[in-house]
């Protein structure tokens, strides 16, 4: 199933964070929208971000807070890609999962589930060899770490969050890559994964009940 629109508006938050990415990467885009003009301003300034990822970017130190910053607050669950894959590619797997994990543990309910949305693409391969880090330790660091230490906490963290998190859209943008077998987590996490399985199926949210399902079944 398709994810659920977010129970929230979350269109004005995210237009500050892209605004910051266009003031930070020079993008050749207005700095921020005419009043409005919001929706019209912000495709324009997607595809700003996605024609210099594509002609090549040096991306400065604090590009980084401001790509991920705005993945977790864009309101579209497969737009959010374009912030999360430069990212990636200049400032390395672990160091954006190591930040959506912090996100995760310690940000408002919008961005606990925006986190989740934004977890989906960090497995992406670093595909755009043009998107470098000013910092050359960065650049290296970068190709180094595939970011696979940070997934064994991730994975607790989202379990804890599940089933402890009563917000809905939380628990929408969890669940789908939420692992739900028992081999995947130490024994003392069992309990919690029963936990998880039943609050799901029990929930009065149609997705979440019918998601529960496609996960358990496989």
């Amino acid at each position: 199933m398709a994810l659920p629109e977010r129970t929230e508006d979350r269109r004005e938050p995210f237009t500050r964070c892209l605004a910051d990415v266009v003031r930070i990467l020079g993008l050749d885009v207005a700095p921020e929208p005419e009043p409005g003009d919001r929706r019209t301003w912000e495709r324009g300034a997607r595809a700003a971000l996605r024609e210099a990822c594509r002609r090549g970017v040096d991306l400065p130190e604090a590009s980084f807070d401001a790509l991920v910053k705005a993945a977790v607050h864009d309101p579209d669950p497969s737009f959010n890609r374009q912030f999360v894959e430069p990212a990636l590619n200049a400032f390395g797997h672990r160091r954006v999962r190591s930040a959506l994990l912090a996100y995760l543990r310690t940000g408002t309910d919008p961005e606990r589930a925006g986190a989740a949305r934004a977890w989906y693409w960090s497995a992406l391969p670093l595909r755009l060899p043009l998107v470098r880090a000013e910092n050359p330790d960065a650049a290296v660091q970068a190709e180094r770490d595939d970011g696979s230490a940070v997934m064994a906490e991730w994975h607790e963290a989202a379990l804890r969050e599940f089933v402890s998190n009563e917000h809905l859209d939380v628990r929408r943008c969890i669940l789908p890559g939420l692992v739900l077998r028992k081999s995947a987590y130490p024994p003392e996490l069992h309990d919690l994964v029963d936990a998880a399985v039943a609050t799901a199926r029990s929930h009065p949210d149609d997705y979440i009940r019918h998601r529960v399902e496609h996960q358990v079944g496989d």
